[in-house]
């Protein structure tokens, strides 16, 4: 039997509205972090096939919000407090290496450059899950532009399931878009430093920037919650 091109339209359009529906619950809490995400209850109770929801489970994948080790069921994405700093820890490595190749090769930042201004308009606009994704996409476009496509690689498979993870804590612990006002100018310097010419000044700069990072996220973890 032939698929019709409407028919993968229609599939892939439960596909998403199923994933969006479990990343709602997710961001809320209803599906708590490291919780089982069990296909046959959702797809009783979604009313839909337990194929569709294994596909929509695949996309949230994906985009960080689940893991899935081989032979077992998919999991809400979890990190504990010692998972969190040793990340940044990471973060502030690679990051920081991603920003001294970055700025010996001297590539456009343009791609930098409108990162920052969805980062400022996500702020101001004090939508957190878009600020988030604005967030994330500032730190994807440094990495891609050092040139080195192994440690984009890498800083991808790192940073896209940690701002799931944090888009999760910040929703349910109410936290307001003015945490991110006073990162604006250290996203800001960081280009500076690049466009300036010194690859250890902007390597330095980012180190630095990481460790603020990181305390504002052990801020977020000892918050209570509400």
């Amino acid at each position: 039997m032939e698929i019709t091109d409407t028919q993968n339209d229609t599939s892939l359009l439960i596909k998403q509205s199923l994933a969006a529906k479990l990343r709602e619950e997710i961001i809320e809490g209803h599906l708590a972090p490291g919780q089982r995400i069990i296909e046959g209850y959702w797809a009783r109770k979604f009313g839909v096939a337990q194929t569709s929801v294994r596909e929509a489970i695949n996309l949230l994948i994906s985009e960080g919000f689940a893991t899935k080790a081989s032979g077992r069921s998919a999991r809400v994405t979890s990190y504990s407090e010692a998972d969190i700093a040793q990340i940044y820890e990471l973060r502030g490595a690679l990051e920081g290496l991603a920003a001294r190749l970055t700025t010996q090769i001297q590539p456009d930042l343009e791609p930098l450059e409108t990162a920052l201004k969805e980062l400022r308009k996500a702020t101001k606009g004090g939508d957190i899950r878009i600020l988030i994704e604005a967030d994330l996409n500032f730190h994807l476009r440094l990495c891609e532009l050092s040139g080195n496509r192994f440690l984009y690689s890498q800083m991808r498979t790192l940073l896209i399931p940690l701002f799931a993870f944090v888009a999760m804590r910040v929703v349910q612990r109410h936290q307001t878009a003015e945490a991110w006002e006073s990162d604006l100018d250290r996203h800001k310097r960081i280009i500076e430093l690049i466009r300036e010419g010194d690859p250890f000044a902007a390597e330095f700069a980012v180190r630095g920037a990481m460790q603020q990072f990181a305390r504002r996220a052990d801020a977020i973890w000892q918050r209570k919650d509400t």
